[in-house]
């Protein structure tokens, strides 16, 4: 799952990025509005943490914008102004949550996690489950029956995606954009070397789930029994 936090304090940014990291999340860092709204904008988030007071296009803006361009990604906003009316004005302007700075770690976590729920896709993060396969998040273990292997943290965003996404075609773009993120240069081998080690750990568990490759297109898992 992966998580843009849009924060001109860069001291404050880095510290949220350690904490979604530190629990399991891909975080990246933007430090203006501007910026902000365009990687909003490509959609490859699951969820927006985003401060009011920003440099070039303040967060209110900035979520106004997002919004008017049909995004339902779901926006927790940072304030350091704890004013009814910003509060009233946030969560007009579309934010799911309004969290007031200073605040602990465990708060925004709670937050974040809030969010998740919301969204009926990514409810289940513990345990994911396809077909005979069984994908757990807290120990990065890919299982099928009896049989079990520990994924590599790349091995597991990948799998993860394609499970959420089950038989839908997800394309190598998403794959980088969403495992890698917006700013990395990896490219496409990048993408087939980590399809090839999940298929030879799903040939390795017995699993009669498939990689397929859809030509010009991307990957989907696919039932062979079905």
């Amino acid at each position: 799952m992966r998580v843009l936090i849009v924060e001109d304090e860069v001291r404050l940014a880095a510290t949220l990025q350690d904490l979604m990291e530190m629990n399991g999340y891909n975080a990246d860092v933007c430090h203006d509005g501007e910026a902000g709204l365009d990687n909003a904008l490509t959609g490859i988030y699951d969820i927006m943490i985003l401060d009011v007071m920003l440099p070039k296009m303040d967060g209110f803006t900035v979520l106004k914008r997002l919004r008017g361009a049909g995004s339902a990604t779901p926006v927790l906003m940072l304030t350091a102004r704890d004013q009814l009316n910003d509060r009233v004005e946030g969560l007009d302007c579309g934010a799911d949550y309004y969290l007031t700075k200073p605040f602990e770690p465990q708060e925004l976590l709670a937050c974040v996690r809030a969010l998740v729920r919301r969204q009926p896709e990514l409810r289940n993060t513990e345990e994911l489950t396809y077909a005979d396969l069984r994908l757990e998040k807290n120990t990065f273990t890919l299982s099928c029956e009896a049989r079990s292997v520990r994924l590599s943290r790349k091995e597991f965003d990948m799998m993860e995606l394609l499970m959420l996404n089950r038989e839908l075609v997800i394309t190598k773009e998403t794959l980088l954009l969403k495992i890698w993120g917006y700013e990395s240069d990896a490219e496409d081998n990048n993408v087939e070397v980590y399809i090839s080690f999940l298929r030879k750990k799903l040939d390795h568990l017995h699993s009669r789930v498939k990689i397929r490759t859809i030509r010009m297109a991307g990957y989907c898992l696919a039932d062979s029994d079905s």
